[in-house]
């Protein structure tokens, strides 16, 4: 029998159907302001190295050429990193709106934006007031991290919705039974997305806090037969994967990609057992400053489901990706959700705490809304967020001096940098903080309504810019480049580069594949390869004196050559190793 509400058995009455309206009205204006906020200006900048470029190039190559969507490729090699879930969505979208930025990036912006939403239908299984779903939504909604990788072509906004529809599924599994098949879905497309072994970690958050909170769930037929229906395509997949591929892809996929960077630093991606701490308060603020209460909150009410999820999902995630010895920043992605469960609910009670008339928090007794069953215990937490209005003076200082330099009035180096969009961002930052803190110190609870809407407000102005794809800065611009490459050269052509990285973004843009080598190569090639193009940086070119060389364009600081006639090969030249080009190995993060 079914343990569920039934509208059959029990009439609804009219509070719990003004609760279902009113639940539908904050869902579709979340998802609204979400959609929004992950779309604008989607396909405004390039697509930026590694994952983001591979993605966009592998999703390409499955409708191109003999597709073959079971068994895809890179650059025609086999790809054998990362399950092709999210790399079909990508192609589908491409057959629909043509190959470019927006929609390489709009399958993984929708899924996020949904994910928010559905934050908060989870919010409202799990909590007891609407309050703690609506700022835990709001809270997830406004992280920096969510929002910059849910608008890539990357998987990891893929991971949150998928990661946030299982816990959605296992806590209504508590009350109807038929959910717990969903869970296993949503298991099996996580597992789709960025394999097995992130899927098995995430699922075991899952068990956990079942085994905590809800054991006689586990005991359910209808959740062990969702999980095998959920591993019914999975395994489809991976045995198709190993009759195809054989023991190759067992060492790339299920060594290589996973299982190796538990214990081993791949290329060198290594740091400190606090690293995702830290990648944590770089990027979370500001509600960094309410996370330590929001987690003590939890450990407090840890006999409420709420803070049971909370502390399983963050504890055991964040243990172990700190324990593994590969470290890169998007592997803390899944945490945020928990992280803004923990501090929406303490911003709920920041809230509820404020008087009711004035909107000002009572100093001496707690509120009338606080159980009588807690007046008189020890650990009764007393909000006082006033206290932090230091920290948020601190960062709208930080805030107006990123508007002072980035407006040129500033001017800490030789340049001057100039951008309207930095500005209007720093400046919309800065007037959220400083009227954030006016309102702490007058005590007023609206400091939560300015903080809310300005954080929105500035990763508005923030995406719409040119800067929320920060690293591609740290290299050439890599679309001049690309069209010059085009522009001279054959798809099937050898082009050879003296950038010291494979930079899969130009591979994507130029529709070729270009390979780093060193000087040593290039010269190997310049006189064993006469049909081959070589893209030189000018100092490279200066250095190397190839001779007989036939210059067909220079942008952006970088040369596009080819032999004039049939070069002389050198004799004694020393043998050389080129630099590996193993994008569809050990490159994909």
């Amino acid at each position: 029998m079914f343990h569920r509400i039934s509208a059959h058995r029990t009439p609804k009455s009219p509070i719990f159907t003004t609760y279902q309206k009113a639940d539908r009205l904050w869902g579709w204006g979340l998802w609204l302001t979400a959609l929004l906020l992950f779309t604008i200006d989607l396909g405004g900048v390039a697509i930026r190295d590694w994952d983001e470029g591979i993605v966009a190039q592998v999703a390409r190559e499955l409708i191109t050429g003999n597709a073959n969507w079971l068994h895809p490729t890179l650059n025609g090699d086999p790809y054998l990193n990362k399950p092709p879930l999210i790399h079909w969505f990508i192609a589908l979208f491409y057959q629909i709106g043509g190959v470019n930025e927006w929609t390489a990036r709009l399958p993984g912006a929708l899924l996020t934006a949904t994910s928010v939403p559905l934050l908060y239908t989870l919010g409202r299984e799990i909590f007891h007031r609407r309050t703690q779903a609506i700022f835990s939504a709001l809270v997830y909604l406004t992280l920096i991290p969510v929002v910059r990788h849910g608008r890539l072509a990357r998987l990891d906004g893929a991971v949150l919705f998928f990661l946030v529809l299982m816990m959605v599924c296992v806590l209504r599994a508590r009350r109807d039974l038929r959910y717990a098949l969903g869970s296993g879905l949503a298991f099996g497309l996580l597992c789709l997305t960025k394999g097995v072994l992130l899927g098995v970690l995430l699922g075991a958050i899952a068990f956990g806090f079942l085994l905590w909170d809800t054991p006689r769930l586990l005991t359910s037929k209808f959740l062990w037969w969702g999980l095998g229906l959920g591993l019914v395509p999975v395994a489809f997949w991976y045995a198709s994967q190993w009759q195809y591929y054989g023991f190759d892809f067992i060492i790339a996929n299920l060594v290589d990609q996973s299982l190796v960077r538990i214990w081993e630093s791949v290329e060198n991606h290594k740091g400190p057992p606090w690293y995702y701490l830290l990648e944590i308060i770089k990027l979370s603020a500001p509600w960094l400053l309410f996370w330590l209460g929001g987690l003590r909150l939890a450990w407090r009410d840890r006999n409420l489901s709420w803070a049971r999820l909370t502390l399983v999902w963050t504890g055991v995630y964040l243990i172990a990706v700190s324990a593994m010895n590969t470290k890169l920043p998007w592997y803390i992605m899944p945490i945020y959700p928990a992280f803004a469960l923990a501090v929406g609910s303490y911003l709920a009670l920041v809230w509820e705490e404020g008087d009711h008339e004035i909107g000002r928090w009572q100093k001496t007794k707690p509120s009338p809304s606080v159980p009588p069953d807690q007046l008189l215990t020890p650990d009764y937490l007393c909000p006082r967020p006033d206290r932090l209005w230091p920290l948020f003076s601190i960062l709208a200082f930080v805030a107006w001096l990123g508007g002072l330099y980035f407006g040129g009035m500033l001017t800490l180096t030789d340049t001057t940098t100039l951008d309207i969009n930095l500005q209007l961002t720093c400046a919309s930052v800065a007037l959220t903080m400083a009227v954030s803190t006016l309102l702490l110190v007058e005590c007023d609870r609206q400091f939560l309504v300015i903080l809310c809407w300005g954080m929105y407000l500035s990763l508005l102005l923030f995406v719409s810019s040119h800067h929320w794809v920060w690293e591609l800065g740290e290299s050439y611009p890599v679309k001049p480049v690309a069209s010059l490459i085009q522009q001279h050269t054959a798809p099937e052509a050898q082009i050879y580069t003296s950038y010291p990285y494979s930079r899969p973004s130009l591979d994507f843009y130029s529709g070729r594949q270009i390979r780093p080598v060193d000087s040593q190569a290039l010269q190997h090639y310049w006189h064993n390869s006469p049909s081959a193009y070589f893209l030189v940086d000018q100092q490279t070119l200066h250095n190397l004196q190839l001779p007989d060389s036939r210059v067909l364009g220079t942008i952006e600081g970088w040369t596009l050559i080819m032999p004039s006639e049939i070069p002389k090969p050198i004799k004694g030249l020393k043998p050389f190793r080129e630099k590996g080009n193993r994008l569809h190995l050990a490159q994909i993060r």
